[in-house]
């Protein structure tokens, strides 16, 4: 199984694509890119939550 995430999801306009085996680590990597790409080092649960909602699983 491949977890994906598309930022632009979340964040309109961000070209930035993820996708991983582990979902942890494409948290990891998301986390990691909203700090250097948006500015936003605190993960809220808000955040956390419209994150989760966009992580798309392929078989």
């Amino acid at each position: 199984m491949m977890f994906k995430l598309a930022c632009g999801d979340v964040m309109p306009g961000c070209s930035a694509r993820f996708e991983h085996r582990d979902r942890g680590d494409l948290l990891g990597q998301v986390a990691a890119h909203a700090a250097s790409a948006h500015g936003i080092a605190d993960i809220t649960p808000e955040i956390f939550a419209a994150v989760d909602s966009k992580i798309a699983y392929a078989a």
